[in-house]
């Protein structure tokens, strides 16, 4: 168990929410998740924490696969429901998921991507699947996303951090120029 003060420190990170879903022998499930994340900049790779108690995670296992949907800021029901192992509601919400080149897919999500997965972590109460992107699709890209945090609970993620015409990079170029220094060459996106 987690020392609560050290999980309120956790509670302040910001997540995307998204629904992992396998397909394996005809059946589908899938679960709501914020703990899918890309690791990697050279290789389309991402990383998918589920609990081997979830009726996802034998499919995820069976098919070597999962689909991820990113889901948009009013879509926080879909969310919802797959928060709840499917079971508990004996499935009845099977219009959430479509199928896209045959993948199931949250319908009118922002994105999804599907991946086969190459490795595998045991974690004390979790299984980290390590996974290449072999497909993906557009939906609603523009709208705003669905976050979580365990402090805030589902939010939108609409306001943009910064007013027009700010730039912190362009400010920090510019310290860099009066105090003598070369403005290093555009390296946009090799920051972790």
């Amino acid at each position: 168990m987690i020392d609560p003060k050290l999980k309120r420190a956790l509670g302040q990170a910001v997540k995307g929410v998204e629904i992992v879903a396998a397909r394996h022998d005809g059946v589908t499930r899938a679960y709501t998740s914020h703990w899918v994340t890309q690791v990697s900049f050279e290789e389309p790779i991402i990383m998918a924490s589920v609990s081997p108690k979830h009726d996802t995670y034998p499919l995820m296992v069976a098919s070597g696969a999962f689909t991820t949907s990113f889901l948009a800021g009013d879509q926080v029901h879909i969310g919802q429901y797959f928060s709840y192992p499917g079971r508990k509601f004996h499935y009845i919400a099977d219009e959430y998921l479509i199928e896209e080149n045959g993948h199931p897919v949250v319908k009118d999500c922002l994105a999804w991507v599907h991946a086969e997965i190459f490795d595998t972590k045991t974690m004390a109460d979790h299984e980290l699947f390590f996974a290449r992107v072999t497909d993906y699709g557009y939906g609603r890209l523009k709208d705003p996303p669905l976050v979580y945090s365990s402090r805030h609970g589902w939010r939108v993620a609409a306001d943009k951090a910064r007013a027009p015409g700010e730039s912190p990079r362009d400010e920090l170029l510019a310290r860099l120029a009066a105090a003598g220094f070369d403005a290093p060459a555009d390296d946009a996106g090799d920051d972790d």
